[in-house]
Formats: C-alpha cells, sequence, structure tokens
C-alpha cells in the first residue's frame, strides 16, 4: 500500500507523454457516460488499448468504472427485476474465459478485434433494433455468457444486455436499474479475475486513479448537458463518437495516439 502512495510513482505515471492522451480520452468517454447513459468502455477501450495497451486499457477502466457506479448500483437493487440474477451468473461464468483470451491474444490482433467488435455492436445500437423475442431462461443465459465473455476480454459487456433489456417489455424503470446492478457485478467479478492474473499493477492502480478523476468530473457535466439538448441529439453525438474512436485506434493510426 505505501508504494501505491509514493508521490514518485504519480510523477512517473504523469510524466509519460502518454498520459496526456489517456485523461483526454477519459474525459471524452465520461463526458459520453454522462449523457448517453451506455458507451464509455466503447470509446475507453479501444483508443487507451492504441495508447498504452489492450490489458493496461481493461484493467484500469474495471476500475474506473466500479468506482463510479457503485454508488448508483445500491440505489438500484431495490427496483431491479430476478432476470438480473440468472444474466449476472452466466457472466460471472464468461468472465474468466475472457480474461483468459486477453491474456493469451496478441495485443495487435486483440485491438483489430476490439475495434471490429465495436464498430459492429455500434451499427447494431445505432439502427435501433431491439431484441423483441420472449425473455427465456435460454436466451438470457445466452445474452449473459456473451456479455461476460466481452467483459473479460475487452471490457465491453454493454450491447448485448442493452439490445436484449430495451427490447423487452418490461418498464424502463426496472431495464435501467437492472443495467446499473449488472454492470456493477460484472465489474465486480471481473475485478477478482484480473486481480488473480496479476493485471491489476502498481502502475496500473495509480493510473487507474488519476484516469478516474478527469473520467469522473466529465460525467456529471455529461448529466448536465443532458438536460440541455434531447436525448435523442446526446445518443448521435456519442455514436459519432464511439465510432471516430473506434477507427482511430486501429493499429494503422498509431502514430496519432504515441
Amino acid at each position: 500500500m505505501s508504494d501505491l502512495l509514493d508521490p514518485n510513482v504519480f510523477a512517473a505515471v504523469i510524466a509519460d507523454r502518454r498520459f496526456a492522451a489517456a485523461a483526454a480520452i477519459a474525459l471524452v468517454s465520461g463526458a459520453a457516460r454522462g449523457f448517453s447513459g451506455f458507451g464509455s468502455a466503447m470509446i475507453y477501450v479501444p483508443l487507451v488499448a492504441a495508447v498504452y495497451e489492450p490489458r493496461i486499457a481493461t484493467a484500469t477502466m474495471v476500475l474506473i468504472d466500479l468506482v463510479c457506479a457503485f454508488p448508483l448500483a445500491l440505489r438500484a437493487v431495490p427496483d431491479c427485476s430476478r432476470e438480473v440474477i440468472p444474466i449476472s451468473l452466466a457472466a460471472a461464468v464468461a468472465v474468466p474465459v475472457g480474461t483468459w483470451v486477453l491474456l493469451v491474444a496478441d495485443p495487435v490482433m486483440l485491438r483489430w478485434i476490439i475495434a471490429g467488435v465495436v464498430i459492429v455492436l455500434l451499427a447494431v445500437l445505432a439502427t435501433g433494433w431491439r431484441y423483441h423475442g420472449r425473455p427465456g431462461l435460454p436466451a438470457t443465459l445466452g445474452v449473459g455468457f456473451l456479455s461476460g465473455l466481452g467483459s473479460g476480454a475487452v471490457q465491453i459487456a454493454g450491447p448485448p444486455v442493452i439490445l436484449y433489456w430495451l427490447g423487452g417489455a418490461g418498464q424502463a424503470a426496472f431495464v435501467r436499474a437492472n443495467l446499473m446492478v449488472y454492470f456493477t457485478f460484472i465489474d465486480v467479478i471481473g475485478c477478482v479475475a484480473y486481480f488473480r492474473q496479476g493485471l491489476f499493477t502498481r502502475e496500473v492502480v495509480v493510473l487507474s486513479v488519476l484516469l478516474a478523476l478527469p473520467f469522473i468530473l466529465a460525467m456529471v457535466a455529461g448529466v448536465r448537458w443532458f438536460g440541455i439538448a434531447s436525448e435523442r441529439a446526446f445518443r448521435r453525438v456519442a455514436y459519432a463518437i464511439i465510432a471516430v474512436s473506434a477507427l482511430i485506434s486501429l493499429p494503422i493510426f498509431d502514430r496519432l495516439l504515441r
């Protein structure tokens, strides 16, 4: 613990020329979370993976997201439905599998995969398509497993469950509560899996603390901005930012970010 409080470690992380780019990315992704309610990982992970590497991007994202989401999730527990239990358990099984993929995959190849997945899922979200089938147990478990796999590998767990729950007949309040509780649960499982694999190095923890500050400030600002313009306009901006982020994060553009 004393090492984490060493000012020299903080100074070294800040002095790294990559930190400024990462802080800017945290600002943009935090603002997107604030005004659209989702999309922070889809912006943050591809770009920070390009600035540093996929392991650092995913490890810092799960720490930052857990700190930001935990208080809101506690408030949402009384409002969530029972459906969050099986989908969370299925995701918990898949998170270690995704973490294994993160550890063994070639970093450059994984970056290509991350960018490709983000673009495909963004296209699905932007079209407005939703799952309208009956939410039976097999479908619920399948969505949970797919989401957990994406969470463990690239910290992108949202699109499968967002498409699944928004397409159902549940009230908006229950859907929102389900998402808050589910994402926080996945973050906790992800932290355990990443810790066991040694992904939370001293530098990663310090970088997470430093990047959490602009992320939280931008998220609060994003919430306030949401009251100024329409939700539709903000979501269009969020989609555009995510798309540009995914494209810029491709390895062919590394000179722009490093």
